[in-house]
């Protein structure tokens, strides 16, 4: 009930959010006369404040078209490779009208960035895909938004994403990929690869797990204790909702986008109220630079997606109540899933030393549960003044965390 009353409160503030935007638009525009008169920036200024944070956020395009590689620079393409209910996989084709560069291109190392399904789209991982682009050939997967999912499709549990992760890793040819998997995948891509290990199929050359639950009783956040301090019940009956009938999904249980939204924030709350005020402040004095970033950041996180209530649930249950992952009691359609098994493929974690999504310690875990990787193939990144987005995004994850990530990639890729 809920998502409906979201719904109707949405769709009555629709108009007046509406306006504010015109409003804003009109007021701040030079040739309107009213403009110049005084005191109307701020009134403009507090139109576009009202105005973003009321509207719709809507999926963000990854919007890489070229990109400098071996210094050239190469126009960049989206496909789709495989369409699946839940999800994508998405490959940046890098193109060249040169034989010689496009041969190059072909020379580099296939990586496939696993994006999580934690409520932003897979479009936060745009700086990750287009740093990695200079000298990999990327695909990332790309998730539905559970809304847009019709019932008629099915559930989609945690089995149903280690399953996705197995078929998109075969699909690439395992053998010849590296794998990067991005805060919560890391359960589920870990997962994939130990069943892989065990049926005695190919694995990837290299797995980087950056930031991720994989034992979240070390360090624990905030994140972790909300789930440790309510019972699996609670987050039955408090978290998830069916989706009204406006989208394709209509029926499907979830735990909604806005309420995920609504947590990403309680996290910070001083950060972004001060952080909408600067954004009112800039506007009044004229900084439109600073206004700006504020925009394109705020489209970026404000996007949120409803995820599949069985998905959710087993998350919960399975890798922040019962741990079931490191206790090696994880069971898979059947199948154990014993990280132990794996043997040929190098293993990279990277941590933040302030995550606050992810504590110190829980990505790190990894390495004391694949036990058959021998040591001289494992390695470990602690990412000094970097936060969780720090370690895929922004400045520290192209000066700092890239040069090592691809310096490990090619290290193994060459040993292949």
């Amino acid at each position: 009930m809920l998502y409906h009353i979201h719904e109707l409160n949405r769709t009555l503030l629709n108009p007046l959010v509406a306006w504010s935007g015109a409003a804003a638009r009109a007021l701040s525009a030079p040739d309107n006369w009213l403009s110049r008169m005084p005191g109307m920036d701020r009134v403009a200024a507090g139109y576009e404040l009202m105005y973003r944070l009321g509207k719709d956020y809507e999926k963000p395009t990854f919007n890489i078209t070229s990109v400098l590689a071996h210094g050239r620079e190469a126009p960049v393409v989206e496909e789709r490779m495989i369409e699946l209910p839940f999800c994508h996989l998405v490959h940046f084709k890098r193109c060249s009208d040169d034989l010689d560069a496009l041969m190059e291109l072909r020379k580099d190392p296939k990586v496939l960035v696993v994006a999580p399904l934690s409520g932003h789209h897979a479009t936060l991982l745009r700086d990750t895909v287009r740093t990695l682009l200079r000298e990999h050939d990327v695909y990332i997967t790309d998730w539905v938004d559970a809304r847009m999912v019709p019932l008629a499709q099915g559930p989609f549990h945690l089995d149903d994403y280690v399953n996705y992760m197995r078929r998109f890793m075969t699909h690439l040819g395992a053998s010849k990929l590296h794998v990067i998997s991005v805060c919560q995948p890391t359960v589920p891509v870990l997962a994939a690869v130990s069943l892989m290990a065990s049926a005695g199929e190919p694995t990837p050359l290299t797995l980087t797990l950056m930031g991720g639950p994989i034992d979240p009783r070390k360090c624990p956040t905030q994140v972790n204790d909300l789930a440790r301090l309510h019972e699996y019940a609670w987050f039955e009956s408090n978290m998830i909702f069916d989706v009204p009938p406006n989208y394709p999904g209509n029926g499907r249980k979830v735990y909604p986008g806005f309420l995920q939204h609504a947590g990403f924030v309680a996290m910070n709350p001083s950060r972004h109220m001060t952080a909408h005020w600067d954004f009112y402040e800039n506007l009044v004095r004229g900084d439109l630079e600073d206004a700006d970033a504020h925009r394109r950041f705020y489209d970026e996180y404000n996007a949120v997606e409803d995820l599949p209530a069985e998905y959710y649930l087993d998350t919960i249950r399975i890798v922040f109540q019962e741990h079931l992952l490191p206790l090696g009691k994880w069971f898979v359609g059947g199948e154990r899933v014993a990280p132990e098994a794996i043997k040929r493929t190098a293993l990279l974690t990277i941590e933040g030393e302030f995550d606050d999504i992810s504590g110190l310690g829980q990505t790190a875990a990894a390495h004391d549960l694949c036990t058959g990787i021998p040591r001289t193939r494992q390695s470990h990144i602690e990412v000094k003044g970097a936060g969780h987005y720090g370690i895929f995004s922004g400045r520290r994850w192209r000066d700092i965390v890239y040069p090592d990530v691809q310096a490990f990639i090619r290290k193994f890729h060459r040993g292949k």
